[in-house]
């Protein structure tokens, strides 16, 4: 860590260790103040991503936030502590174990303050966050370029006043930031960034007393804020690894000690946080991972590396996901792609060439910490200590771009210095990258708005990735466009032959669609891939049940219920099947099993009143309908029913009753109107019969039977007319 030296005096005094970087004041920028610095830093980040603030919720956020029940004010609280990021139980072993708690408490008071899950507020808190973090590296960078000294009134003062100001400039405007701040799950590392450069600051604070000492105190506040940043997202342990960056400061050995011992408590909490073990992810997820050769993963796993370089380098090429065939595998020393690798490592080995053999002490010093910072928030999402579950994600680089930047500046420094009768040339390369960062994180961010826009901008980044197909095909699915999404589910699947969601789905479609045959075969397929997949049983035993293949169907049912015990729609579809072969015990337990694990459950409520109307058990049909309703209170399908029942035992005013109820919900059920027609018209009320089969008529002219009957309470109102005559 860099000490912060103060000085006897409110001038600038010969006796710091640390001078100015000769090559900031050649920075082709204007110098301005700290404030106006902070300000037009904070604009560039607000230009880049402001259009995202109206975006919708898309890819990941509708696992994390439109379906974590975590979120929902009437959760326990205390639920963010035991569960992952995503709603899942951490004990259970289809966790991911990403534990972020304090993110998703955020996410928490987002649905709070806004009355429900409202996008704009979860997206101007992004925005708002990176603006923040984008203002805090001026800080930052100032500590890493040329530390900071205090005058003798405790001001601050930054020796590298435009290098710092360049490369947060470049941090706020870099394209690569859009997932992270576009993309509402992003938040988890955009608030570790944040509490990572506090938990930096912060320890930088502790040497504020001179080179030779420093505060505890300060130390213990910087380990805290390194626990909150890993209660954000578990990258935020790197911290204190770029703490112990100053090794000729005085009181090392116990600053390394105290940060050990800290650093050990949390990676232990964290670990036993995490209950079962390590996540367990699948090769699709990250095939270089499975492959069975060492050699071929370590070749694999840098081609990876100098992907992610090149994101950093060149942030033209930005996809959503990078799985699924996005990047095939380098299989043999014959594949151009190695040479990649090589290069990576060619830069990276003489950047560390020059930052520990350089005489200059100014280039040693920032090329440093520049790759200090670019590589140590990496080392999480490489592979090299646990398996992760991506080949490349974008929101990881979030941290370690600001080394890139900060590398970058001191380049821009440097070739001003040397190059000073081409600096005009420099001045103008330099605002034109600014300005196309700008205008790619802009136009970006408007892709990042709607699912339809960022799965479209996948295809021409990656068109081998079955997964960017699978979700094209699933955005037109849920739009209603099923032809459209047959296509993209079709070519998923030829893509990854293995895709069993992507077979899932598209069995659906067909089932739909009464193209049974090749729907069961895919479903079929689907589970004999990944016999566990409940939702594929399923959906196979409903096809089955369709072909009349019944004791095919139960046994799908079944497998779906024994992997998965709570399961309230394959026992709602088994009770379907149960009442098709006229077992209607086992038809009301099923249905009764599902309102038990899903006590809304419409459907099945509904099922058990009419099975039991029709099986003439009208008395237990009244209590299962009044039972029913005080959970649905306004489901008007469930008060129909119940009113049909009530009208066969002659309970005609509560039956009327319910029908209004039925009709003031929705009042253009021809079905409803026409029953109601029929009680009027057994109570005697003929005038109210008439008026509703009229408009059960005008609703469904052809609805079966209320013709029949308008006619006949047509002919009873002649007769009583003529015998009033």
């Amino acid at each position: 860590m860099i000490p912060i030296y103060q000085l006897r005096s409110c001038k600038v005094k010969s006796c710091m260790v640390l001078s100015e970087p000769y090559w900031d004041h050649h920075i082709p920028l204007p110098k301005l103040g700290p404030l106006y610095s902070r300000l037009v830093t904070a604009f560039v980040a607000l230009i880049c991503f402001i259009n995202s603030y109206d975006g919708d919720f898309v890819f990941d956020d509708s696992e994390a936030i439109i379906h974590n029940k975590d979120l929902n004010p009437d959760t326990p609280l205390s639920n963010i502590w035991k569960n992952d990021f995503w709603g899942s139980n951490l004990s259970s072993n289809s966790s991911h174990k990403s534990y972020r708690p304090l993110t998703v408490l955020t996410f928490r008071i987002n649905y709070l303050l806004a009355g429900g899950l409202h996008p704009i507020g979860f997206h101007v808190l992004n925005v708002a966050l990176h603006c923040v973090i984008s203002v805090l590296m001026i800080d930052v960078f100032a500590i890493l370029i040329g530390g900071l000294v205090h005058n003798g009134r405790e001001a601050k003062l930054s020796l590298s006043p435009k290098a710092s100001f360049l490369a947060a400039l470049f941090f706020a405007a870099h394209p690569v930031h859009t997932e992270s701040v576009a993309g509402i799950v992003g938040r988890a590392d955009l608030l570790c960034a944040l509490f990572f450069q506090l938990s930096f600051l912060v320890y930088c604070k502790a040497f504020q007393g001179g080179d030779k000492t420093f505060s505890v105190l300060w130390i213990f506040g910087s380990i805290l804020l390194c626990a909150v940043a890993m209660l954000c997202k578990e990258q935020g342990i790197t911290v204190l690894v770029n703490d112990v960056s100053d090794l000729f400061t005085g009181g090392l050995l116990m600053r390394l000690a105290l940060l050990f011992l800290g650093g050990s408590f949390l990676l232990y909490a964290r670990w036993r946080i995490m209950g079962t073990g390590p996540p367990s992810f699948t090769e699709v997820d990250n095939p270089a991972s499975f492959a069975e050769n060492v050699i071929l993963r370590i070749v694999n796993y840098n081609y990876y590396y100098s992907l992610n370089a090149w994101l950093l380098l060149c942030p033209w090429w930005l996809c959503f996901d990078w799985s699924m065939g996005c990047v095939p595998l380098i299989k043999s020393a014959a594949d151009w792609r190695i040479f990649w690798p090589l290069l990576l490592w060619c830069c990276l080995m003489g950047l560390v060439y020059q930052a520990l053999c350089s005489q200059d002490s100014n280039k040693r010093r920032t090329l440093t910490f520049g790759l200090v910072l670019l590589v140590i928030p990496f080392l999480p999402a490489s592979n090299l200590f646990f398996r992760v579950g991506f080949v490349i994600a974008e929101r990881v680089l979030y941290l370690s771009s600001a080394g890139y930047c900060l590398i970058l500046a001191y380049a821009v420094g440097y070739c001003s210095c040397h190059w000073k009768k081409h600096k005009r040339l420099l001045r103008v390369t330099t605002l034109t990258l600014l300005c196309v960062n700008v205008a790619r994180s802009a136009q970006r961010s408007q892709q990042w708005r709607s699912e339809q826009s960022l799965f479209a901008s996948a295809l021409s980044v990656c068109p081998l990735n079955a997964k960017v197909h699978y979700n094209i095909g699933k955005n037109l699915a849920d739009r209603g466009n099923q032809s459209a999404a047959v296509k993209y589910y079709r070519e998923a699947v030829r893509l990854h032959p293995k895709y069993v969601h992507a077979m899932n789905n598209l069995g659906n479609i067909l089932k739909e669609r009464n193209e049974l045959k090749e729907a069961e075969e895919l479903l079929s397929a689907a589970v004999h891939i990944q016999p566990d997949f409940a939702a594929a049983w399923m959906n196979l035993g409903i096809v089955q049940n369709s072909l009349k293949k019944f004791d095919e169907a139960e046994q799908s049912y079944w497998n779906a219920i024994r992997f998965r015990k709570k399961y309230p729609d394959c026992y709602y579809n088994l009770g379907r099947l149960y009442a098709d072969l006229n077992r209607s015990i086992d038809a009301l337990n099923a249905w009764r099993n599902a309102t038990m694990l899903k006590p809304d459950h419409s459907l099945a409520w509904n099922n058990m009143v009419i099975l039991l109307d029709n099986t003439g058990n009208l008395a237990q049909a009244e209590l299962i309908g009044k039972e029913a309703l005080k959970i649905l209170p306004k489901d008007h399908t469930i008060m129909f029913s119940l009113a049909n029942v009530l009208g066969k035992q002659e309970k005609y005013k509560e039956s009327e009753g319910f029908f209004l109820n039925a009709l003031k919900i929705n009042p253009n059920i021809a079905s409803c109107h026409g029953n109601l027609a029929v009680l009027y018209h057994r109570w005697g009320k003929l005038d109210l019969a008439k008026r509703h089969y009229e408009l059960s008529l005008r609703l469904d002219p052809s609805a079966p039977g209320t013709k029949e009957n308008y006619n006949m309470l047509k002919r009873k109102l002649e007769q009583r007319q003529r015998a009033v005559g």
